[in-house]
Order: C-alpha cells, then structure tokens, then sequence
C-alpha cells in the first residue's frame, strides 16, 4: 500500500479546497454577470468578461496560495524532521536515556513525542534488567566454578585433569551464555560505541592465547595488511575473535600455526592449516547446537551462533576462504563504517 507523507496529504487537501472555492466563485461570479447585467450577455461576452476579470487574477491568487501554502507546510514540518533526525543520531552515538524534546514540538505532535518517549523509557529498563541479571549470574556462577577448580588442582591423578577439563568447559560455557545475554541487552537498547583498532585487538587476543597455544604444540602469528579503525564493542570483537582463533587451534594439527590478520580494512581474519570450511557449512556451523567435527566433545554448540550474532550486532558478515582456510570478520557495513 503506497503511503502518502503528511505534507502531501495537507498539500492535496489544500489545493482541493481552493480548486472547489475558484469553481464557486467562477460559478457566482457567471450568475452575476447573466442576472445582474442590464443588457442580456452572448456566450461569447460572458467568457471573454470571466477571463478577463475572474480566471486571470484566480490563476495568480492560486499561484501565490500555492506557494505559501507549501512553505507554511514547509515550516510546520521541519520540527517532527528535526526531532527524527536528532533521535537517529543519538540512537548512533549517545547512550541510553535518549528522549524526543516534545516541547519543540507542534501541540498535535506531543501525544506522540510522549507515547515514543514511554517506549523508549521502557526499552531502557528491560535493558538494564538484563545487564543487571547478566551480571548477577557472572558472579554467582563464576565465583563457586573459580573455587572448584582451585580446589581441583590440590587433586592428583587423572580423574582430577577430567574434572578440571569439565569445570574449565562449564565456565566456558558460562561465559559464552552470558555473552549472549549482555548482546541482547546491548540490542534492545543502543549502548554507545568505541573506536577499535584491529591490530590492537589482534595482539592483544595472541597474547592472551599465546600459552594455551603453546601448551597443545600449535604456534601463533600475526600478520598486519593494512587494517583501519571501526565503531564497535571492543568486548564483544574481542570475544568473536577468540572463538575463530580457539576453533582454529582445535583444527589445526600439532606443530601447525594459525595466524590473525588486521585488515584489509575494517576486517579481521583468522588462518589455520585444518581442513578449511567452506560458506555454507559456516552458515550451518552459525546455528546454535551444530558443532564442527573438531569442536570439544563437552560443548554447546555455542561458538559460530555467538559469532554470527555479534556480527549482526555490529551490522557486519562473518564470510569463508576454503582455499586459503580463513575466516573473515568484516565490519566494511554501514554501522562499523570506518574513521
């Protein structure tokens, strides 16, 4: 169904009215002449007295109605186009608490302003409570899980490496639940962005995994080609990125090395020496509970789903090289536009 904007609406309506009004006073205007005359009219001298005395100066009083009218429609609207463009711009960049200035706003439009401003105050507070309940959860599930594996290492033999490999996939697990929670949250209501870096983000992720690398026989290196800036949640980059770097460590055989790349652009890689995926099967591996054929026994399925979703967050693509065995986060979108 075609929608007709409100200055085109008053405008039609506006220019039926007058239409109608210069139909009438054409009409009573006739009526005098062929009443009110002394001497009977011919057709011909009553048009030639209704052109030169009514249509002329009607045409230019329209002509002048028309284009005051436009410019009082004009005016009229610019407040709700000033409020829209205000309200996406902080929806960009500022914080939560963004409301539409109603004061600024035409009597009609007010009601409006205040019912979007209660939604928006709404949106707000399930936010919150969901951060709030995010957070919640990381202490109380985290904190006994830190204690049981710390009293795990007191524990000799295997069975205690089995135990701690379980706590150790349970609070991975954790984490990656409560990641999803403080995504949704950051979604329902538009939390501020940062400049990231993805050489920055990069090093500091390989260093972090450096001794998980080393402790499974598998090299790490990093490979800068030209990466540039982006607006997004360093947590949450930092977070899809260590997905694709463990998944890759898991695939590559020991001795291997799986190697980060900055760029080009806002992108960041990962490449290892596995058997490589190939796009549909990253879109497969995207749905929550489907596991790659590498992936820990103890897992959810968790990986690529959390992956893919930060990537719709921040309005980018998580694409597939089978040949070069590569896995790109590519943030060249219209929200993780470049600096």
């Amino acid at each position: 169904m075609r929608t007709r904007s409100l200055g085109g609406r008053l405008a039609l309506g506006l220019g039926l009215v007058a239409v109608l009004g210069a139909f009438v006073l054409l009409g009573l205007v006739a009526l005098e002449y062929v009443v009110g005359s002394d001497e009977p009219l011919t057709a011909m001298q009553l048009a030639h007295e209704v052109a030169d005395h009514v249509v002329a100066p009607l045409i230019i009083l329209l002509g002048l109605v028309a284009v005051a009218g436009a410019m009082v429609i004009r005016s009229g609207l610019r407040p709700l186009t000033q409020a829209a463009i205000d309200v996406d711009r902080a929806a960009q960049t500022a914080p939560r608490g963004v409301r539409i200035d109603h004061n600024a706003l035409p009597a009609e439009a007010q009601p409006f302003a205040a019912a979007v401003n209660r939604l928006l105050a709404r949106l707000d507070a399930a936010a919150e409570a969901q951060e709030a309940f995010a957070a919640d959860a990381a202490h109380e599930l985290k904190t006994p899980l830190t204690i049981l594996s710390l009293e795990l290492e007191k524990l000799p033999g295997e069975v205690a490496k089995g135990l701690k490999d379980d706590v150790a996939a349970l609070s991975r697990l954790v984490d990656q639940l409560l990641l999803l929670a403080r995504l949704d949250a950051q979604s329902a209501a538009e939390t501020p962005r940062e400049s990231i870096d993805p050489k920055n983000i990069a090093t500091d992720l390989i260093s972090a995994l450096a001794p998980i690398a080393l402790k499974s026989s598998r090299n790490l290196a990093f490979e800068e080609v030209g990466g540039t800036t982006f607006l997004g949640r360093r947590e949450a980059v930092t977070a899809a990125l260590r997905n694709l770097v463990e998944n890759a460590l898991r695939a590559t055989p020991e001795g291997g090395t799986v190697t980060v790349i900055a760029g080009p652009g806002p992108r960041l890689a990962v490449r290892d020496e596995g058997p490589g995926l190939s796009p549909e099967r990253v879109a497969e591996l995207s749905k929550r509970g489907v596991r790659a054929d590498h992936a820990s026994p103890s897992g959810a399925g968790l990986g690529l789903a959390i992956v893919a979703r930060i990537m719709t967050a921040h309005g980018g693509a998580l694409s597939a090289d089978a040949q070069r065995r590569e896995l790109t986060l590519d943030f060249n979108t219209r929200e993780g536009i470049r600096q």
